[in-house]
């Protein structure tokens, strides 16, 4: 490939980036009463948020519907086409419909409008022309015109398919707001995703327990110790007293600072060279909660605790790779 057939394509992709843009930017213009409006009719609806368009348009109302969703805001998409043979049952008087058209005149769109203001149900329009029919009908339209698609030929649905898909976040996140919707709500809706795992997994659900967790009596030797780090393999170990309450910890590092000081490993207690100054957290904490603490001492590894100091469990850096907290 030539040097000028590679700037030729950069520059028609620039182009193409520059004209959406700008068709988004302009959008700022038309964020005005109508988008309250829009606004308020979702947020009085007592059913779901049902989103239609066709070909592009209906790829945009997919995913509006999706955002919609995933906000706080029950929608689901409908295909008109498929609603005209049957789908439109899925249509309730307690719905509000959101059309997609950016000619606002598409045909599968026009032939269930009759349906749909027989069932009383508030009408929502999202077009690229305020004067068309899918508008007129409309209780209320948000215009979403643009100058010009970023297509060369000023055919395939480019500018205008990004300027509706913008307008739609828009107002997803306007809901979202408007609801209260929090980080925590979100992630209920998405359990499996990072997010998710972040805001919901506790430390409870990743921390070692039972006879997982590295512990020596107070009584023990540093040998001892050492023992058992390296059977429970998390580079740290608890230091209990007689009823399993914290009194310290040791860890890797704590070993590399003891080995410089050429101490005895079997005659040396545990208490001379543990910290007792640990860093401790709750089973019932957020186990990104565990993340921060780790992040901010700069250490691999925290034991778990009850209210009453008693060590429960013990979670190490790894557990929240592992669980994709990090």
């Amino acid at each position: 490939m030539s040097a000028q057939h590679a700037e030729k394509l950069k520059a028609l992709g620039l182009a193409v980036i520059q004209a959406e843009a700008q068709a988004v930017a302009q959008l700022v213009h038309k964020v005005d009463a109508t988008f309250v409006q829009a606004c308020e009719l979702m947020l009085a609806c007592q059913g779901r948020i049902v989103v239609i368009g066709m070909g592009k348009s209906g790829h945009i109302a997919n995913k509006i519907a999706a955002t919609l969703a995933s906000t706080g805001s029950p929608a689901f998409f409908v295909h008109p086409g498929e609603a005209s043979h049957g789908d439109l049952g899925m249509i309730t008087a307690k719905d509000v419909v959101l059309a997609l058209s950016n000619s606002g005149e598409t045909e599968e769109i026009l032939t269930i409008l009759p349906m749909i203001k027989r069932l009383g149900v508030p009408l929502i329009g999202l077009t690229g022309n305020p004067n068309a029919s899918i508008a007129r009908a409309a209780n209320c339209n948000i215009d979403v015109s643009v100058e010009k698609e970023a297509c060369p030929l000023g055919l395939a649905p480019t500018s205008s398919t990004t300027a509706a898909l913008a307008m739609g976040d828009a107002l997803a996140v306007a809901l979202l707001e408007a609801k209260g919707f929090s980080a925590a709500d979100f992630a209920r809706s998405h359990p499996k995703g990072r997010l998710g795992r972040r805001l919901l997994l506790l430390t409870s659900d990743i921390m070692h327990s039972g006879d997982s967790i590295p512990k020596v009596a107070i009584t023990a030797s540093l040998r001892d110790a050492l023992m058992e780090m390296t059977r429970k393999g998390l580079g740290m170990t608890a230091i209990v007293g007689e009823h399993g309450q914290v009194l310290g910890i040791y860890t890797d590092g704590d070993l590399r600072r003891t080995l410089d000081k050429q101490l005895d490993l079997h005659n040396t207690c545990i208490t001379e060279v543990m910290n007792r100054n640990c860093k401790t957290i709750v089973p019932e904490s957020l186990a990104v909660d565990a993340l921060s603490v780790m992040q901010q001492h700069k250490i691999n590894g925290l034991l778990v605790i009850n209210s009453e100091n008693i060590l429960v469990g013990a979670v190490h850096m790894h557990d929240l790779l592992r669980a994709g907290v990090v």
